[in-house]
């Protein structure tokens, strides 16, 4: 059976282009019904939970849900999947530049699960990358199955993550600038297409499920304007500011929870800070995408007052600027310690959701200010907002404008949209130049860029490019020895080693070719005579850039690589380097 399995594979995988584009259709589908059953896993248990609460009186069980819903998922992932499965689009990004776009199988349910136990309890995190893993996963374990090479594999992970976007958001072109843009994959012409399946795919499962209505309603009622540019532009730059205090703050919070080293300690102070923070604004519950709906679509202070409903500001509509800033301020610290506390979720609803609130806070301080000529509508900033902080966090301009405008039927406001996107990525980029989501991997030299020479020398692995050597000299070794070692061997370079194998120097043929023949020195002569000092040692978890730098710093045609002991691993020769980079060059710019 497995035999025959295979041979269909083969025979399928022959078919190149058209098995692709079959694979990519099958990808959109399954993603597109990941995302549904995510999104009523999270809708039955947030009712089931929050059905009786109160409108006009504090909720209690604010306090005790989420905290309910983190220790769960925390157990979930420890005993039952017993894998990290948070930080979902770092880990595609980890899996395309240093796994050959490899996503455990467990990837493509355990992130629902997850997530959904999480988001449905109140955590205040989204949905969104969760189940852009699951979806890049479905697509890697696909090309598992029928045994394709590292370059579908990577077209197949972005088909994936493509389809999870287009199907949870039903916006299909957003799905491909995702992929183009955060995941930064330099698809050839030939490969959109395949995207292009899997994302239209994925929003006509989602349309055929749900409805053809958009994710938010909105309703544009005033139009874009010439004399609000001002305001447009300096909107972009507040959220750009926005987007560096929530990426800073967030990575240095998980910092501070990463070092209290067990998960029982980090739930202990994850706990209370995520249920106090809920409890005071209730808005922080899961995804926060009612609060949007009420920013977007109120259009007067007795509507905008119901985002004040179940909290203590209840009652007073004077303090809804004060509540919206506390959202803006805090909405970083529920975020972080849900995930940080156990849970699973992702930065996606975050994003749109203070941006959002941003958004809104901005449009209505302008609109204060004494001797204003130039009022500009809250719920259309609202909307800007949203695009703004998406670009800044995600460092995605275009996957902001495209998102937002196919996420509300915005389209009337598209130069809006892109003034506030591009402003508030040229923000950001000044203090960050990396996003949310890229930062540790660039820190690391793991990370795949745009650029093309990068993003190859990123996608070589180590282990492709060592000679590995079985013998190894010793200082105390004599000149016969050598000559043997050098009989047996067409190499030209030798590792000299101690008693534990740590390296010491390098024995070049050039040294001893000229007393090679000479018998009567085999005795005399030793390896300390003759080895050499090494110009430069590579380890283990050196980057491919690291070791052309050092090629190109020290004028060696070979470097010895060494682990984190010193032990003696093997030779980098730089020709093998360079035939390997031409292979996958040639590899990449294949249609």
């Amino acid at each position: 059976m497995k035999e025959h399995f295979q041979q269909l594979s083969a025979r399928l995988s022959a078919g190149g282009s058209k098995f692709m584009l079959l694979l990519a259709l099958v990808i959109g589908v399954l993603t597109a019904l990941a995302g549904l059953l995510l999104k009523w896993l999270i809708h039955v248990i947030e009712h089931v939970l929050t059905k009786q609460f109160s409108v006009t009186d504090a909720n209690w069980l604010y306090l005790v849900y989420p905290v309910v819903g983190i220790t769960l998922t925390g157990l979930f992932v420890r005993y039952v999947v017993r894998d990290d499965i948070g930080h979902g689009i770092t880990k595609i990004l980890y899996a395309i530049a240093r796994k050959k776009s490899y996503i455990k199988s467990h990837n493509t349910w355990s992130s629902v699960v997850a997530s959904g136990i999480t988001i449905g309890f109140g955590g205040s995190v989204g949905a969104e990358a969760p189940i852009v893993l699951t979806g890049s996963a479905i697509g890697s374990n696909l090309g598992r199955m029928f045994h394709l090479d590292s370059k579908k594999m990577m077209l197949l992970v972005g088909c994936g993550a493509a389809g999870a976007v287009s199907g949870i958001f039903k916006a299909p072109i957003a799905g491909l600038v995702f992929v183009l843009e955060v995941l930064m994959i330099d698809f050839t012409l030939g490969s959109l297409l395949p995207l292009l399946v899997s994302c239209v795919t994925a929003a006509a499962v989602s349309f055929m499920a749900t409805g053809t209505n958009t994710i938010f309603e909105f309703h544009l009622t005033n139009a874009f304007r010439v004399e609000r540019l001002p305001a447009y532009l300096l909107l972009g730059i507040f959220c750009g500011l926005v987007s560096l205090y929530f990426t800073r703050v967030m990575n240095w919070l998980e910092d501070q929870f990463r070092r209290l080293r067990t998960p029982m300690r980090r739930l202990l102070v994850a706990a209370p800070i995520l249920s106090v923070l809920i409890f005071l604004f209730p808005s922080l519950y899961g995804e926060g995408y009612e609060l949007i709906h009420i920013l977007l679509n109120g259009n007067n202070q007795a509507e905008w007052q119901e985002a004040l409903e179940g909290s203590l500001f209840y009652g007073s509509p004077h303090l809804l600027l004060l509540y919206l800033a506390g959202i803006i301020a805090f909405k970083v610290f529920a975020t972080t310690a849900t995930n940080s506390g156990g849970g699973c979720g992702g930065t996606f609803a975050p994003s749109l959701f203070v941006g959002c609130v941003s958004g809104f806070v901005f449009a209505s301080m302008w609109n204060l200010i004494p001797g204003q000529g130039i009022l500009v509508p809250e719920n259309n900033f609202s909307l800007l907002g949203m695009a703004g902080l998406m670009s800044g966090v995600m460092h995605a301009p275009l996957t902001g404008i495209f998102l937002i405008a196919e996420l509300t039927g915005g389209y009337g406001l598209f130069l809006p949209l892109m003034i506030v996107a591009v402003s508030s990525y040229l923000t950001i980029v000044i203090f960050e130049p990396h996003s949310i989501y890229t930062m540790r991997l660039a820190r690391k030299g793991e990370l795949v860029t745009h650029n093309r020479d990068k993003a190859i020398l990123t996608l070589m692995s180590m282990d492709s490019v060592i000679e590995r050597y079985e013998e190894h000299l010793h200082p105390d070794d004599d000149l016969r020895e050598v000559v043997r070692q050098l009989a047996a061997s067409n190499r030209d370079v030798f590792p000299v080693v101690d008693e534990g194998g740590k390296l010491l120097a390098v024995l070049v043929l050039d040294r001893v070719r000229h007393v090679m023949f000479r018998t009567e020195l085999y005795h005399q002569l030793h390896v300390r005579d003759l080895m050499s000092q090494c110009r430069d040692r590579l380890t283990t978890h050196d980057p491919m850039d690291v070791v052309m730098s050092s090629f190109d710093r020290t004028g060696a045609w070979t470097l010895p690589v060494v682990d984190d002991s010193g032990i003696f691993i093997g030779f980098i020769r730089r020709s093998n380097v360079f035939a390997l980079y031409r292979k996958m060059l040639h590899d990449m710019s294949e249609e």
